[in-house]
């Protein structure tokens, strides 16, 4: 089922940090780019997500633009992940997959539950402009990508 134009299904998670976040609240300020991540052992994963990490600050600084990263793991194993990789951004938790679920679904891997990986940019207004679901764990959409799309008006500009 496709989230595209419709409103993003809102949600509370914990994050690195030791606090929660909600969707709703970062769209406040702002779009968010919400990415549904494997889990903090996959490669796929902290490769996409040191692409946002190169662009956060640009995007927030000059776009107000939040990054929320949500991975199917357990907190003390996102934080491993976070200062491993050097994300300045928080990762959000969501071991139980019900966040990805509402997204871009979930799977059962050697690995256990996992979110499918799956990358979203959400307007001020909550309307999912931008959907990417992965057909295979190593395709993705990285940051640059997203910069370009957000600051082309949610135009893909490749089409």
């Amino acid at each position: 089922m496709s989230l595209l134009g419709t409103d993003a299904p809102d949600f509370t998670l914990e994050r690195t940090t030791g606090d929660d976040v909600t969707l709703s609240e970062t769209l406040e300020s702002g779009p968010t780019v919400v990415l549904i991540n494997r889990g903090h052992w996959c490669s796929f994963c902290a490769e996409q997500l040191q692409t946002f990490n190169r662009v956060a600050y640009d995007l927030w600084f000059n776009d107000g633009v939040d990054i929320l990263p949500v991975v199917t793991s357990d907190l003390g194993d996102l934080m491993e992940m976070r200062d491993r990789f050097g994300f300045e951004f928080q990762l959000a938790a969501d071991p139980g997959g019900g966040v990805a679920e509402r997204y871009s679904g979930t799977e059962q891997t050697s690995h256990g539950l996992t979110g499918i990986a799956g990358t979203y940019v959400i307007d001020g207004d909550g309307i999912v402009q931008y959907e990417q679901v992965a057909d295979h764990p190593a395709d993705r959409t990285y940051g640059n990508w997203v910069r370009y799309f957000i600051r082309n008006d949610y135009e893909d500009m490749f089409t």
